[in-house]
C-alpha cells in the first residue's frame, strides 16, 4: 500500500469543504505519481479514522474520483487508482548557501564508487557470490535472529560487537602476525569509511600525505578531501620506493597496501618494509596499511603484515569482509594504535553509530564456528584455477597483452602499448567488458598502461567468452 494520504494543516482551505479538500489532495497525489497506477487505497473507513473525519466526507470523495476516472472500485475488494501519472521533469528547487571549505573539497575529490557494470566480465575486486554458502549463512541468521534476536535490534557498541572483534583478533594474529587483542579493533562499514575516518582525525589542510603511484583512487579521494598536499611515491618490483621520497617533505601520513599492491599486484619486499618503519618513527608519520585482498596468495608464502613488524605503534591496519565474503555483508575494521581508539571511537559514535549487529554477530558465528577459514581455503584454491585459467586464454595474445604481477588476489593488471588503451578500452566497454585503464591510477606521470582484470567472480566458460571478445575488440 502507498503512503497515506494526508491532509496537511499548511495547505487546508477552509473556504471549501472537507470532501473537496480530500479530493483534490489526491487527484494532485495520482497525477504526481504519489499513489500509482493499481495501487489501493485504504478503505473509507480505515482512512476515515486516520484523517479523523467523517467516513461520509471520505465517500464524497471517491465517488467524484471514481467519476472522474481516477479511482475505480470494486465492492467488497476496494478502491484502486485507475490511471497512470504522465512522467514530468522536476521543477529545479532552490538550492541553500554554499558549500563548507570542507565539503567543497569533498565534492571536489570525488568518490570511489563500486563498478558500474557489476555484473560485466573483468569487473576486478568481484568475489564469487555464487560459491558462497547462502544457504548455511540463511541458517545461521536464523538461529542468531532466534537467539538473540531482541537484543540485536538494539543500538550496539559503537567500537563493534565484543565477540566479533575477539574473533577478528584471533584472526589477524594466526593468518597475517597481526599483534593486537579485541581491544584495539574497531569494526566499521567498509574500507573507504575507515580512510575518510582516519583523514578527518589525523589530517590538517596542507599535510603532507605520501601515496602509493599508481595507487587506489578511495585513498587519494579521502586525503584530498581533508585538504591534504598528496605526494605520489613510486612503485617498483619491491613495492613503494620510498627511497626516492628521501628528498620530500616529511610525511604526516603514509597509505600503502604492501600485501598485494592496488593495482600493480606487487609485494612489498622486506627490506622495503622495515626502512619505510624507520622512516615513520624518524618523522613521527602515521602509516595506513590497507590488507584488503591479502588472504588470496597463490604462488608464495605471504610475509607478515607490516603492522605485526611496527615496534613504534605507529602503523593503523585497515581490512575489510568485502573481498573475502561478499561484498554488500558491509564489514570492514580497522586495528588501531591504543592511544588512538577512544577518539576514533567517539568519532564513529558522531558520524554514524555502529554497523548493524545482526551482521556482527552472523559474521562472529560464521568465524568461531570454523566456515571462515574453510571458506577462505576453498576461494583460494577456486580463484587460483581462474586466475590460471585467464593466463592460458591470454597466451596467445602475449605479443600485445602482457600480465604483471599474477601472484595473488582477485585480478591482476596487463600492460598495453599506452597508444592503444584508449581505443582498445573503448571498444571493450561497447561490448560489455569492464577493463579498468591502468592510467586512471596515477595522480602525475602515466608509467604503465593497461588493464586491471578481474576473474574472481567470472565461470570458466565466462573467462573464456570475455578473452575470445577481448580478441575482437584488439584486432
Amino acid at each position: 500500500m502507498p503512503a497515506l494520504p494526508i491532509l496537511f494543516a499548511a495547505e487546508s482551505q477552509p473556504d471549501l469543504p472537507l470532501h473537496e479538500q480530500l479530493t483534490r489532495t489526491l487527484r494532485r497525489a495520482i497525477l504526481a505519481g504519489h499513489l500509482p497506477l493499481d495501487s489501493r487505497l485504504p478503505a473509507t473507513r480505515v482512512l476515515a479514522q486516520d484523517l479523523q473525519i467523517s467516513r461520509s466526507t471520505v465517500e464524497l470523495a471517491f465517488s467524484r474520483l471514481e467519476a472522474e476516472g481516477y479511482l475505480r472500485r470494486q465492492v467488497g475488494v476496494g478502491s484502486f487508482v485507475a490511471i497512470a501519472a504522465q512522467p514530468k521533469k522536476p521543477r529545479p528547487r532552490k538550492t541553500a548557501a554554499g558549500l563548507s571549505q570542507r565539503g567543497q573539497l569533498i565534492v571536489e575529490a570525488g568518490a570511489c564508487r563500486d563498478a558500474a557494470l557489476p555484473f560485466a566480465a573483468f569487473t576486478a575486486g568481484q568475489p564469487d557470490p555464487a560459491a558462497f554458502p547462502r544457504e548455511l549463512w540463511g541458517k545461521m541468521t536464523q538461529q542468531r535472529w532466534k537467539k538473540d534476536g531482541e537484543r540485536l535490534m538494539r543500538y550496539g557498541d559503537s567500537q563493534g560487537l565484543p565477540e566479533l572483534r575477539e574473533a577478528i583478533a584471533g584472526y589477524l594474529a594466526q593468518s597475517r602476525g597481526v599483534v593486537c587483542d579485541a581491544a584495539q579493533i574497531l569494526v566499521l562499514t567498509s574500507s573507504q569509511q575507515a580512510l575518510q575516518l582516519i583523514a578527518q582525525l589525523l589530517i590538517d589542510p596542507n599535510d603532507t600525505v605520501w601515496l602509493e603511484e599508481p595507487g587506489y583512487l578511495g585513498a587519494r579521494n579521502a586525503m584530498l578531501s581533508a585538504g591534504a598536499k598528496v605526494i605520489p611515491v613510486p612503485v617498483d618490483d619491491e613495492g613503494m620506493n620510498t627511497d626516492i621520497s628521501r628528498d620530500l617533505s616529511a610525511p604526516k601520513l603514509i597509505y600503502t597496501t604492501p600485501s598485494h599492491q592496488y593495482p600493480l599486484g606487487v609485494t612489498m619486499s622486506l627490506p622495503r618494509r622495515m626502512a619505510l618503519l624507520e622512516q615513520a618513527n624518524q618523522h613521527n608519520t602515521w602509516i595506513i596499511e590497507d590488507d584488503y585482498d591479502s588472504e588470496f596468495s597463490y604462488d608464495q608464502r605471504p610475509l607478515p603484515a607490516l603492522q605485526g613488524l611496527d615496534q613504534h605503534g605507529r602503523v593503523i591496519y585497515v581490512g575489510t569482509f568485502s573481498k573475502v565474503l561478499f561484498p554488500s555483508l558491509r564489514i570492514a575494521y580497522v586495528v588501531l594504535p591504543p592511544d588512538l581508539m577512544k577518539p576514533f571511537v567517539n568519532a564513529r559514535a558522531a558520524f554514524d553509530g555502529h554497523t548493524p549487529q545482526l551482521a556482527q554477530a552472523v559474521t562472529a558465528d560464521f568465524m568461531h564456528q570454523g566456515h571462515f577459514a574453510a571458506h577462505i581455503r576453498q576461494m583460494r584454491l577456486l580463484y587460483r584455477s581462474r586466475r590460471d585459467l585467464l593466463l592460458a586464454c591470454l597466451q596467445p595474445l602475449s605479443q600485445l597483452i602482457q600480465p604483471v604481477n599474477v601472484n595473488g588476489g582477485l585480478q591482476f593488471a596487463v600492460e598495453i602499448a599506452q597508444h592503444k588503451e584508449a581505443t582498445w578500452t573503448a571498444a571493450g566497454l561497447a561490448k560489455g567488458l569492464a577493463l579498468r585503464p591502468l592510467s586512471q591510477f596515477y595522480f602525475d606521470d602515466v608509467k604503465k598502461t593497461g588493464w586491471l582484470l578481474g576473474y574472481a567472480s567470472l565461470s570458466n566458460t565466462q573467462i573464456s567468452a570475455a578473452v575470445n571478445t577481448l580478441k575482437e575488440c584488439i584486432r
